[in-house]
């Protein structure tokens, strides 16, 4: 890691320290007053008790942390928010059994302090390399006893959209880029990527619509968006951009430690990319992790609840109706260095056994996940269990 981003992410942890206090105020309680502090470098407060996180009272919703409303993230959440919406039961007083709300952020570094933090937020998607040079700060003490991952998900590849006259990064240089929202994952990553490869530009922080509307009319030379492809409102540049094209990102020995290699291609943006050409660009890896709720407490539980009934109802997410980034997640990949949620290891391991008795001749030991018939009567008995402990709390 070099030594501008280490500074970087020390200097915000070491302002969160500050106005958190010790390292156990990331436990969970409720804002009270607002306080304005200094400014932190890269994590920005203006309330010094949203440090504090508390146990929310309504048991049937799941708050989960998302990026910014144009990103592929935020489709897949509200695309989970309204699957998992569907055919439920009600819960003992008629509350909905689960509900998942999405909570927008603006992705990277925010994100994963609003999951450690902010009251209600359960869940959330972050960049696996973010978080991982948080665990390694060891600021907070180990942040691996606070979070858990319920699944890998899928990657998020940079988008360099620039104008006609940019041919190469070289071109780039001195030139205004916009990278996104302060501390984002495009934020923090851009400008490590760029120092990676030896482009000083002057880096800007505008929002998405801002700044095709600034790279339209020449103020900017260049926006870069981190995201799953396809990013909606890109599909729709060519009423509103004339002549902007994506510039490649060579897959360099630099990027290599903390990027993966990728391409944008004519099928995911036929109104930019011709067809046959391949755009080289890198990615990240994401996944979804939770907050480490003790074991049984009323969030665990409906944690369990959530895992249980997204794993059990993952193929209803590989329609053509739903984001195509759901094809590149698989359930059952591991992510080195973290726990998996422990019901999410539970579930995966049941499958798995259900998958060997049936290779043994002994079909019905487990229900298929691909059975939605299935699916439903075992997701009904487990929300049977489930409202029962609610009940005896």
């Amino acid at each position: 890691m070099k030594a501008g981003t280490r500074r970087w992410i020390a200097a915000g942890i070491l302002a969160m320290a500050w106005l958190a206090g010790p390292t156990d105020a990331l436990a969970q309680s409720a804002p009270s007053s607002s306080a304005s502090g200094p400014a932190a470098v890269g994590v920005h407060f203006h309330d010094q008790t949203a440090l504090r996180k508390e146990v929310s009272e309504n048991r049937y919703t799941a708050g989960f942390v998302t990026g910014p409303p144009y990103s592929t993230e935020f489709a897949m959440v509200q695309d989970i928010a309204t699957v998992l919406a569907s055919g439920q039961e009600t819960g003992p007083h008629g509350e909905v059994a689960l509900r998942v709300l999405p909570m927008v952020g603006t992705g990277g570094v925010r994100n994963i302090l609003d999951l450690l933090t902010l009251a209600g937020a359960d869940m959330a998607i972050a960049p696996v390399v973010l978080v991982n040079r948080l665990r390694d700060a060891k600021t907070f003490g180990d942040i691996r006893h606070k979070l858990v991952y319920i699944t890998l998900l899928h990657t998020e590849e940079f988008h360099l959209l620039v104008r006609p006259e940019i041919k190469s990064l070289a071109d780039l240089a001195g030139k205004t880029v916009s990278l996104g929202e302060e501390d984002s994952a495009e934020d923090v990553l851009g400008r490590e990527a760029f120092d990676a490869l030896g482009v000083k530009i002057n880096a800007v922080n505008l929002g998405l619509d801002a700044a095709l509307d600034q790279l339209q009319h020449g103020q900017i030379s260049a926006v870069l968006l981190l995201s799953g492809k396809p990013i909606k409102p890109l599909l729709a540049l060519n009423a509103r951009l004339d002549d902007i094209h994506f510039l490649p990102i060579p897959f360099s020995q630099a990027l290599q430690r903390d990027f993966l290699p990728s391409k944008l291609e004519h099928a995911d943006y036929p109104n930019i990319i011709a067809d046959g050409q391949r755009i080289e660009t890198v990615a990240i890896q994401s996944a979804l992790f939770a907050y480490n709720w003790p074991p049984h407490s009323p969030r665990y539980d409906l944690l369990e609840n959530f895992t249980t009934s997204f794993f059990s109802r993952f193929s209803e997410f590989l329609g053509p109706d739903h984001p195509a980034k759901w094809h590149e997640v698989n359930l059952a990949a591991r992510l080195e260095g973290w726990e998996r949620f422990r019901p999410a290891g539970r579930w995966l391991s049941l499958q798995s056994m259900g998958a060997d008795a049936g290779r043994n001749g002994n079909a019905g030991a487990a229900n298929p996940p691909g059975n939605p018939s299935q699916q439903k009567e075992q997701l009904f008995r487990e929300f049977l269990k489930w409202r029962e402990r609610q009940q005896g709390k």
